[in-house]
């Protein structure tokens, strides 16, 4: 069996397509953090779909770990040279499997950070980008200001520290550009935050603020930060995903991607010098992406976590299996229709009706084995993004309001830390104590949960919502989550 390596490239078996370019003339135009499932389906895949093109050559990634475990990622691009396998699963059942040729180099910043510093700071690189998750920004829930307590920042804003986070590296990256006449790179948000890049220019300005006040200002006013509007399901690859390339394809690859064939990236197009033609790859180039990211979040990314608590509370562990239940399908073409739609803004060129009905047929597809213990974690960071703001225009707007609220209860009812069933659930969420110790309390005490102005801030202060989520917290209680998703659609509006 060939081991994926340049070397093993032109022995692959032929139904594996690999690299038409050739991989030695690539030169790192991006370093990108958070090198994860997700990047290495989306944006590595558009930049090598450029390549195979003859385009974009020197646009290639250099990939930089910040997290303790992505040590483990450093040690397989290493010995596979940066290559993997990316395999889309079809709702058919086929498979298009290819190998991804665009990650050229791979730095693990707590080894080496003064080697991922200088390597931003050199003229070559012209975009940073981020996959940092949705807690990466060290947002302040309540405030939405920058975090300064957060102990990993506060200690490299300390004089003459090695950085450990992103704000750490990047920033002191931007400040030896300023020193050297460079100008500065574009830093590119691909993460499921509402305006993203706005977010990132804020969080980071701030950051360079703390370090340096004429710093932070030139970060402000002369980085770029274009928001982007991402989309396509990557759940985590598992042991049967790389048995399945040994053996299907014939090749050993310590971690191959799996995802959807779906495949969307809404860009802005805002950057100081330059980028890939990346509008030759499939991505949409505009200039403002709110519409369409709002249609994301509060469609997409809220669904899944209106699918997630309902369904592994009644003991589905796949999306795709709670999908093709037609009570949780209702309840979130309902959720959608009458609560996230009156919400959005126009979207020029996409159908609403249309995206929203595949959305489900995209959460229904069983060979993707998306779970849902992926989709339940990190709640606090999720919801309160996704979610929340959803539940607040339609309360300003006297809308429909009760199947959000409901979300919300069944997130209170699944950090209790059991199923329906009765077996343990294990969450995962930076909050965990807080929100588990909440949770227990709840039947006791109903708004022991959403007591939490961290996260929930007023909303507890609002009649309404507290009445439609006390309602479906005590059918949950009462007679579980497909009762309350029955009595959900039945209930008045």
């Amino acid at each position: 069996m060939l081991t994926l390596s340049n070397g093993s490239l032109p022995g692959m078996p032929g139904l594996l397509a690999i690299p038409s370019y050739d991989r030695s003339k690539l030169t790192a135009g991006i370093v990108h953090f958070g090198v994860g499932g997700f990047h290495r389906a989306h944006q590595a895949m558009y930049l090598d779909r450029l390549m195979n093109a003859g385009q974009a050559h020197d646009w290639a990634i250099c990939g930089v770990g910040v997290l303790p475990g992505d040590g483990r990622m450093k040690q397989v691009m290493d010995n596979q040279d940066c290559l993997y396998t990316l395999v889309v699963k079809n709702p058919d059942g086929t498979r298009e499997a290819r190998v991804i040729g665009s990650i050229v180099d791979y730095l693990f910043a707590p080894d080496d950070p003064e080697a991922v510093i200088e390597k931003m700071a050199s003229e070559a690189i012209r975009i940073v980008s981020l996959t940092v998750t949705e807690g990466g920004y060290n947002v302040h829930h309540v405030t939405g200001d920058f975090n300064g307590d957060n102990p990993d920042v506060t200690h490299d804003l300390q004089p003459g520290a090695a950085p450990r986070t992103i704000f750490g590296l990047i920033t002191e990256a931007l400040s030896r550009r300023r020193g050297r006449g460079l100008a500065p790179f574009t830093v590119m948000s691909c993460d499921n935050i509402q305006g993203n890049g706005d977010v990132a220019r804020k969080m980071f300005a701030a950051f360079a603020r703390l370090k340096e006040p004429e710093l932070g200002a030139w970060v402000a006013e002369k980085v770029t930060f274009p928001n982007s509007m991402v989309d396509r399901i990557t759940p985590v690859t598992t042991d049967v995903d790389r048995t399945a390339v040994a053996e299907e394809i014939g090749v050993e690859d310590a971690w191959p991607v799996v995802c959807e064939p779906f495949e969307q990236w809404v860009l802005e197009d805002h950057f100081s010098l330059g980028r890939p033609p990346f509008e030759d790859a499939g991505v949409q180039l505009v200039e403002d992406v709110e519409p369409y990211e709002l249609m994301k979040l509060r469609l997409l990314n809220a669904s899944h976590q209106g699918m997630c608590y309902f369904g592994y509370l009644a003991g589905y562990r796949y999306a795709h299996e709670a999908a093709q239940d037609p009570l949780l399908a209702r309840f979130l073409l309902d959720y959608m229709d009458n609560e996230a739609t009156p919400t959005l803004q126009p979207v020029p060129g996409i159908d609403l009706e249309s995206y929203k009905r595949t959305l489900i047929e995209r959460f229904s597809n069983e060979h993707v084995k998306d779970t849902l213990a992926r989709l339940c974690a990190e709640s606090s960071d999720r919801i309160p993004k996704w979610l929340l703001p959803v539940i607040r225009a339609n309360l300003d707007l006297e809308g429909e309001i009760h199947r959000s609220a409901a979300i919300v209860a069944s997130w209170a009812r699944y950090d209790e830390g059991t199923d329906e069933q009765g077996n343990p659930i294990d969450v995962v969420d930076r909050l965990k104590e807080p929100l588990m110790a909440a949770a227990a309390r709840q039947r006791q005490e109903p708004l022991a949960f959403i007591s939490n102005r961290q996260i929930f801030g007023d909303l507890i202060d609002n009649e309404r919502f507290v009445a439609a989520y006390t309602r479906v917290l005590e059918d949950l209680h009462g007679g579980g989550a497909k009762a309350a998703l029955a009595s959900l659609a039945t209930s008045p509006k």
